[in-house]
């Protein structure tokens, strides 16, 4: 069972499939089989009492086991779990379009957004979709059901990479207008001014949101591992370098370790996730860190 799971998050097997649909369902399927059992309810009714049948009452509401047993006419009143609301803001911006191997940080990206729209919808929670560059692009506002899935999962498939970062700012803007207070999951390589973002991610949580961080990094991003002549095409009309990589890795390193270390502390003072992911992994701590965030919510607590 471990197997079927760890292959079913395997970027290697979600490379091969054809349609976001039917990636997000070998995630979440390989991802809950090795679980054993789904870790989400959904939103559903709950017991809350007994009280005595009147008048208008309707019938469907009646205890007939109380009344087999005791011959008394009750009704049950329930109360209603509430559902959760996640939304999804994926960076399309052309930084995104970056790839070392088949697949981009966009593709990998969305893989996950789209997993996390299976998996929120199949529970009967609300989701939503925002792409954004440095400002929203695309937005698929929060709901549930088939269509809604559909809709995520079609304007992701649609997408593609372009135009300049602008990641802080845009959080900063949908702070204030998201208006169905939730679970923010934002994929980005957060390539931006650590400032910035850390204003936006402000944004959010002063807004009753709950955001998690998700850091999407080629493997080559972070290993730098050039040897030869090569020439850097900058994206985000950042022009072009010819250079040796070996006379600035060192440097190169640095400046990145820097980054994301910033990057780490501001979520981290504001008791917000932060997942680096490397785009060869496993899509599993994405999912994982959403399950958490989830399960505290559904117990009245915050993690």
């Amino acid at each position: 069972m471990a197997d079927i799971a760890s292959s079913s998050l395997d970027p290697k097997v979600l490379d091969r499939l054809e349609g976001l649909e039917l990636v997000a369902r070998t995630v979440v399927e390989g991802m809950l089989s090795g679980r054993h059992r789904s870790p989400l309810r959904g939103s559903s009714a709950e017991f809350a009492q007994h009280r005595q049948y009147v008048a208008g009452d309707e019938l469907r509401r009646l205890d007939w086991k109380v009344y087999a047993r005791n011959d008394r006419l009750v009704v049950k009143e329930m109360f209603e779990e509430t559902t959760l609301s996640c939304h999804l803001l994926v960076d399309a911006s052309e930084s995104m379009a970056f790839r070392s191997g088949r697949w981009s940080k966009f593709d990998y990206a969305r893989w996950c957004a789209a997993a996390l729209a299976h998996l929120v919808i199949g529970a009967r929670d609300t989701a939503g979709l925002v792409l954004f560059d440095d400002r929203e692009r695309v937005k698929v506002p929060p709901a549930s059901g088939a269509p809604q899935e559909a809709a995520i999962l079609g304007a992701l498939e649609n997408a593609a990479p372009s135009g300049p970062t602008g990641v802080g700012a845009v959080l900063k803007w949908l702070g204030g207008r998201l208006r169905r207070r939730g679970i923010v999951v934002v994929f980005s390589d957060f390539f931006d001014d650590i400032e910035s973002v850390a204003e936006g991610l402000r944004a959010l949580v002063h807004g009753g949101h709950e955001p998690i961080v998700v850091q999407v990094i080629d493997p080559l991003e972070l290993s730098f591992d050039l040897t030869q002549l090569a020439r850097f095409d900058g994206l985000e009309n950042a022009g072009q370098l010819k250079v040796d990589p070996r006379s600035i890795r060192g440097a190169y390193l640095e400046e990145l370790a820097r980054h994301n270390q910033q990057l780490a502390r501001v979520a981290s003072g504001m008791g917000i996730d932060w997942i680096q992911m490397n785009t060869a992994d496993s899509l599993e701590p994405a999912l994982s860190s959403y399950l958490a965030h989830r399960s505290a919510r559904s117990r009245g607590g915050r993690i």
